[in-house]
């Protein structure tokens, strides 16, 4: 009479020869790991693992988990049960095994610090398939597909960050198989609470710690001061009341990546508005690449004027690209890093900020002769709905970049067929690179193994955290829009064009100036030739039913020279209702 482990043995060794699998033999996520790791390629009669890296123990995740896993240790008393920390992408950080022959056997199997245990690599495991579940995971024995990994048991649970709820790492217990207990499940789900709320306490302690520094400083000076910190910005009444919207992201971003420099000090900064600010920056933690920080700043020369034709201030850095701003510049940089490392790499933000635009001008830079595609995944867009054949095409077959567009569209048999495809084209080893765009917020399905052929991530600011930049942008697209004349922006248009919060980013700037362009070829642009949705500051988009009546409220208001009453009374509202409109839109009138 078969056992239950007889009957997983005898399935394991059908599904390696392809032969049909009795389903009741094998739990449904073991069988779906099984055929992931098959589509991937994994080796299921040896281990070959290259050392990756040194693991990184000083991030956020490997100091909070420290004590908890070493405090683990010692509660085990010298148990054969080994504990496992993971980065994000499977790669081991620690491991602490009390027992020498466990030790042995994990280091002969490569389940070590420096090593990734992804599914894509060693196949169903507790680490991997933690990973690629999004939850906890215990394989033992034979449903592991490697045989190397068959007299051992693991469970692992993937580790949450607390702020952000992204996959930070996988906290794993494994120990031999004949030791294998039910408790193991439990145990390490304790553990990885246990460390979630220790990276909780411990955020919790540097955010306090950055709001009492910030407080502090505001009673020592009436002046404009902010906080930066990983997920907090803090701006005081004075800031807010002096600065434009433009003003303060212009700040932000500069005492951003000043804070992030070994000697942060002093630094002047042109705004803007055309105002100089010196900025005094102080750092509060030290322990991540952009540190938490207070920054005083002192306005020391008022707004130059702006020239009737305003002219870039710096060269292109890369071809067909303007812009000068300090976040706009470290996406760029980012950028070509990882083209040159042949990398192949994610661009991530939000609509319309320039992630196509940016991986062309790169390519155009480094490899101007080879082909430079672009392939739309949006279900929306009827003249790509072939677009997976494409890809898989292009993937196999291609040269120069290809940029696969909106994977953020996509469902989950979209992202485990294009998975499949990128898996086949590392496969083939081609000198093709690869780049995939997406906006985070909107990704309908789990994209964790799609983004992991993607080591490098870009993130391109919002059109409002540069927009400095607008200085250039403007006159560079006017340029590229007016055919018929010499076509340039008031000081008075840009003004209103700087305090707008371009929630559609740079596509939105360009389709305003469009439509500029429709009513006056030649000649300056005056405050009356911008559209209804440039007179607001509102810091999202608008339904259409929103859009008609803030253009409605817009021109009544033009009409009657910015009179609230009388342009009330035109459209038949109250002065009660308007006034109410004016502030729910953002809407900008004369002299405010």
């Amino acid at each position: 009479m078969h056992t239950a482990i007889d009957r997983l043995a005898e399935a394991r060794d059908k599904f390696l020869a392809a032969e049909p699998v009795d389903p009741s033999a094998v739990r449904k996520p073991i069988l779906a790991s099984w055929w992931r790791s098959r589509q991937w390629h994994v080796a299921a009669d040896h281990i070959e693992l290259d050392y990756l890296r040194d693991p990184d123990l000083e991030t956020t995740l490997a100091r909070t988990a420290d004590p908890v896993l070493r405090h683990l240790h010692e509660e085990l008393d010298g148990q054969p049960i080994s504990i496992i920390l993971t980065d994000a992408a499977g790669l081991v950080l620690t491991r602490l095994t009390a027992d020498h022959d466990l030790e042995r056997h994990l280091d002969g199997v490569k389940l070590a610090p420096g090593f990734s245990y992804s599914e894509d690599r060693v196949g169903t495991n507790g680490i991997g398939t933690a990973l690629e579940s999004g939850g906890p995971a215990h394989v033992f024995g034979h449903e592991h597909y490697a045989e190397h990994l068959e007299g051992l048991a693991c469970a692992g649970v993937p580790i949450h960050d607390p702020v952000s709820g992204k996959t930070v790492g996988v906290i794993d217990l494994t120990c031999w198989r004949r030791n294998a207990d039910p408790l193991l499940v439990s145990l390490v789900k304790a553990t990885a609470d246990q460390i979630t709320q220790a990276m909780l306490a411990a955020g919790s302690r540097r955010d306090m710690h950055l709001l009492q520094e910030y407080v502090r400083a505001c009673r020592r000076t009436g002046g404009i001061v902010l906080a930066l910190g990983r997920d907090v910005v803090m701006l005081n009444d004075h800031a807010r009341q002096v600065l434009d919207p433009g003003d303060q992201s212009a700040l932000i971003g500069h005492a951003t990546e000043a804070l992030a420099r070994p000697n942060p000090g002093a630094v002047t900064v042109d705004l803007p508005s055309g105002v100089l600010a010196r900025m005094f920056c102080r750092r509060v933690s030290g322990d991540s690449p952009y540190p938490d920080g207070v920054v005083h700043v002192k306005l020391t020369a008022a707004a130059a004027a702006i020239p009737e034709v305003p002219v870039p201030r710096s060269a292109m850095y890369l071809p067909g690209l303007v812009g000068s701003g300090v976040l706009w510049l470290r996406a760029c940089r980012e950028a070509e890093a990882l083209y040159d490392a042949s990398d192949w790499m994610t661009l991530e933000g939000e609509g319309g900020v320039g992630k196509v635009a940016l991986a062309r001008a790169v390519h155009q830079r480094r490899n101007p002769a080879a082909p430079f595609h672009v392939i739309d995944a949006d279900p929306a867009r009827p003249e790509d709905q072939d677009w997976l054949t494409q890809a898989r095409g292009e993937l196999l077959n291609g040269a120069g970049m290809l940029v696969i567009r909106h994977v953020d569209a996509l469902n989950a048999r979209q992202v485990h067929a294009l998975a499949s495809a990128l898996q086949e084209a590392r496969n083939a080893r081609g000198d093709l690179r690869v780049a995939v765009t997406l906006n985070r917020k909107q990704a309908g399905a789990d994209l964790t193994r799609l983004l992991r052929f993607f080591p490098g991530t870009v993130d391109l600011p919002p059109l409002r955290h540069h927009i400095e930049d607008l200085h250039e942008l403007v006159p560079f697209l006017l340029a590229k829009l007016s055919h018929e004349g010499r076509l340039t922006c008031s000081p008075e248009a840009m003004q209103l064009l700087l305090r707008h919060n371009w929630p559609g980013n740079t596509e939105q700037l360009w389709q305003v100036l469009k439509q500029v362009v429709q009513r006056r070829r030649a000649g300056v642009i005056m405050p009356k030739d911008l559209p209804p949705e440039c007179w607001t500051v509102s810091r999202r988009l608008l339904s259409p039913l929103e859009s008609i009546e803030r253009d409605a409220i817009v021109q009544s208001l033009q009409d009657h020279e910015g009179n609230k009453v009388r342009a009330a009374e035109a459209l038949g509202m109250s002065r009660a209702t308007i006034y109410r409109k004016i502030h729910e839109y953002g809407i900008v009138t004369e002299g405010s």
